[in-house]
């Protein structure tokens, strides 16, 4: 494949600046007994970073424009506050430490997702969906070994990188074909990711087949890169970070916007079930080397990325489906990227195999304003959690937190997990508890432990009964890790 050009900037820039009018939809017509599905997955976006989200400054209309024509949810969460776990958790509805994705999976890294575990892009593609995945997979070490790649895990085809786009945004290296290695390419990542996806719309999958189309953009990730007249059009932030920042999160809309665009062009968009979200909260300012670019916005939720305080977990969640779901809603249903799994599948119809068990609900009821029945209640456990619980739970407003004694495990390095943090994952109690109403307290500062003393007793024993399910569970790469080392 030859190395793909940027879109023309001047375009792109008249676009972005003058408005275009959304562009006529095809003639509508009855939706499709299995609906095409089109999820959009970002990297490191704050729950305050789109304009319909409260941003006061960043542009973002393609995605306020998709809140406007769907449904806007308040508290959408990711199943996790860093980005393997989190996507670990989206395509398999379960715990991410059930499965032993404890953290972010370096280059070289022996953990992935195990192929014995089931994906929804596998139930969908053995129901008859044509499957695709473009962008960052990292859910293994590499996409160049034995270890099981996108198409071992239910997708057809497959244009993606293995982490992060190398070495910035800007003309990426490390792209790969359904398993050939592309070489350099010439371009930003949103873009290019969009361009694959849109030429397998138009030419590459069976138009006699539903669609399923994972669309996991890099975006605004370190190492950001974004083009200098997008950046331009930020002169009164605080330093030239800042707007490559907000010129990032525009330059992803551009892209979402394209996306969405070809879905009309094509007759696809009133057939089509959209979920955009984002994998966990922003990036913290100057955490590593590479982060003095991560402007990224909580809004008016405390904490962020690594932190399982509200702005490390709650993101940005859209959904748009014509004829099934209304436009311009807000719902304030607690839903998660965990639920991902038998959302799709109650959307296409697909019966969630019973050997399968699930952490997820389905949301399609929520679409509607009906009440979200979960079996298990919302759950996270990140053993390196910064400065915070390692453990926290919501059932309704309340949110229920838990701390342990063990050692921090805080590294800004490469290497992620270090000999002994398999046994502190999987033996640690946890020691303090904390409780918050999040209807009353968004920002979590008023601890109710001592004021609620039923709701925190209730609580407390279903944590504890989940969290020592969860320790058990747990996949064991202690050989693996221990070769390395």
């Amino acid at each position: 494949m030859k190395p793909r050009s940027f879109y023309c900037h001047t375009v792109a820039l008249a676009f972005f600046l003058g408005g275009v009018a959304l562009s006529s939809r095809a003639q509508a017509s009855a939706p499709q007994e299995r609906p095409n599905i089109l999820v959009i997955l970002v990297d490191d976006l704050g729950y305050g970073d789109l304009g319909s989200y409260g941003h006061p400054t960043i542009l973002s209309p393609n995605l306020d424009r998709l809140a406007e024509e769907g449904i806007r949810f308040t508290d959408f969460y990711s199943a996790a506050p860093v980005c393997s776990p989190a996507r670990a958790g989206f395509l398999t509805g379960r715990i991410p430490s059930r499965i032993g994705i404890y953290d972010w999976i370096p280059p070289g890294s022996d953990v992935h997702l195990p192929v014995e575990e089931t994906t929804v892009a596998t139930l969908l593609h053995d129901a008859g969906y044509a499957t695709s995945l473009f962008g960052k997979w990292h859910l293994n070490g590499a996409l160049d070994s034995d270890q099981p790649q996108p198409d071992d895990h239910g997708f057809d085809h497959w244009y993606a990188t293995a982490g992060f786009a190398m070495p910035s945004h800007h003309n990426p290296f490390n792209f790969v074909l359904n398993g050939v290695e592309l070489g350099p390419l010439e371009g930003y990542a949103c873009q290019l990711v969009t361009d694959e996806a849109i030429r397998w719309l138009r030419d590459v999958r069976d138009p006699a087949k539903p669609f399923f189309q994972f669309v996991s953009y890099h975006e605004p990730h370190e190492a950001i890169a974004s083009p200098p007249e997008l950046i331009a059009g930020y002169p009164a932030t605080q330093n030239v970070n800042e707007a490559e920042y907000f010129a990032n999160v525009t330059n992803l809309d551009l892209a979402v916007g394209r996306l969405l665009d070809a879905l009309d062009e094509l007759g696809l968009a009133d057939d089509t079930f959209v979920l955009f979200t984002s994998d966990n909260g922003s990036e913290m300012l100057n955490r590593h080397p590479q982060a003095h670019r991560s402007y990224g916005s909580a809004g008016p939720l405390r904490g962020k990325k690594l932190q399982l305080w509200e702005g490390g977990i709650r993101v940005p969640g859209i959904v748009r489906w014509p004829g099934r779901a209304p436009a311009g809603v807000v719902s304030r249903t607690p839903v998660s990227g965990i639920d991902l799994l038998p959302t799709l599948c109650e959307v296409a119809g697909v019966q969630v195999p019973a050997r399968i068990e699930l952490d997820g609900a389905s949301l399609v009821p929520a679409l509607n304003g009906k009440e979200l029945q979960r079996e298990v209640p919302l759950f996270w456990y990140h053993y390196k959690s910064w400065g915070g619980p390692k453990v926290v739970m919501r059932r309704g407003s309340w949110k229920f937190a838990g701390y342990w004694d063990g050692p921090e495990r805080l590294r800004t390095d490469s290497a992620t997990m270090r000999p002994g943090d398999l046994k502190l994952i999987r033996t640690t109690p946890l020691v303090r508890f904390e409780l918050y109403d999040l209807e009353s307290d968004l920002g979590e500062r008023k601890d109710l432990a001592s004021a609620e003393p039923e709701v925190f007793k209730a609580m407390k024993a279903e944590m504890l009964e989940l969290y020592t399910e969860v320790q058990a569970q747990g996949r064991d790469w202690r050989e693996s890790w221990l070769r390395r080392w």
